[in-house]
């Protein structure tokens, strides 16, 4: 099994992470879009990260199709989305959530580098920041109504920890989210128990700018 992407990018890492925690073995493709786009066009049309390349040679593209993959594999007791109801809605909305703040986070990044001064576009770059944000104040609530030192939806990981995690931490480094323009104290202390276990931390690496 190979799993092609970055893990600096929140896309990518969530599947990592779920390997890891399924204690499935896989080989890492840190590939780069930018880089070798023609080496992952072989596998995608897309040509988006993350890919799961099966043993039988069938490769799986997106994110949240490849962690259904996962859970599939494992079967419902060690599944990482809750199976039904309101739980499984909860992590599922959570998810969402990070996922949409990240990609603003590099909506924000791509036109800082690959517009030309001239093109760049600050009303949308705020835009993108206020969508942002706005994401991350809704997690936060959540994460500060779960309360310290719970989990946000069962009483274990679930796929909306991990995504969150591996979304917040991305934004982190990318855009710059300071404790002091950005604190969000229950996110963080959430995320920072995340990012303290073996599995984020075998997946940590750090954020490295696209080129243009």
């Amino acid at each position: 099994m190979l799993l092609i992407g970055m893990f600096d990018s929140p896309f990518v890492r969530p599947v990592a992470v779920s390997l890891k925690l399924f204690g499935i073995p896989f080989e890492h493709g840190n590939w780069s879009v930018g880089r070798d786009f023609e080496r992952i066009r072989e596998f995608s049309p897309l040509v988006r990260v993350p890919i799961l390349v099966l043993d039988d040679g069938s490769a799986l593209i997106e994110g949240a199709a490849i962690l259904d993959y996962l859970d599939e594999r494992v079967g419902e007791d060690r599944a990482l989305l809750p199976r039904s109801g309101l739980e499984r809605r909860t992590a599922l909305q959570i998810a969402a959530i990070a996922t949409g703040a990240a990609e603003k986070g590099r909506e924000q990044i791509y036109d800082r580098v690959f517009r030309p001064p001239e093109k760049q576009h600050e009303p949308w770059v705020e835009r993108c920041r206020s969508q942002m944000h706005g994401g991350l104040a809704e997690l936060e609530r959540i994460c500060r109504e779960r309360g310290n030192g719970r989990w946000l939806v069962t009483d274990k990981i679930t796929r909306a920890e991990i995504v969150l995690t591996s979304a917040f931490t991305f934004l982190t480094e990318s855009v710059g989210l300071t404790t002091e323009s950005a604190p969000y104290p229950a996110l963080r202390a959430l995320v920072a128990r995340c990012e303290a276990l073996p599995e984020f931390r075998s997946t940590r690496v750090a954020w490295a700018a696209p080129q243009a």
